[in-house]
């Protein structure tokens, strides 16, 4: 049997962790970090095959975490950038910083595995 993928979830949001492990929990491992630094000690510790990932939050933002992988010759993972900051010039943003994919919240669950799938399988 092959091993599970595994997908970290970083957002500051409890309730939106919760909503994006429901969503892939069946066909990944998944993960959770509260901020930026959180993610960073779990990319140094179990290396995910996927980062789902908010910008803004507390000590760290999803911006300075993308750049922080950089330095680390860490970003080596995807990334898709699960954020409220849906204009144009934040997605640009999002996509410089070393995001593939870009979904503003509200989100729909099923573009979120689609995505993910797409990724990953």
């Amino acid at each position: 049997m092959a091993q599970r993928k595994k997908v970290l979830v970083v957002d500051d949001e409890p309730n939106i962790r919760d909503l994006v492990r429901g969503i892939l929990e069946d066909g990944y491992d998944i993960a959770e970090a509260c901020d930026g630094l959180q993610a960073l000690a779990a990319v140094r510790a179990a290396k995910p095959d996927l980062i789902v990932l908010d910008l803004m939050m507390p000590n760290m933002s999803g911006l300075d975490f993308c750049a922080t992988l950089k330095k680390e010759r860490l970003h080596d993972m995807p990334i898709v950038m699960l954020t409220a900051l849906g204009d144009v010039a934040d997605m640009e943003k999002g996509y410089r910083a070393g995001a593939i994919s870009y979904l503003a919240k509200p989100f729909n669950a099923t573009d979120l595995q689609a995505v993910v799938q797409l990724m990953l399988d």
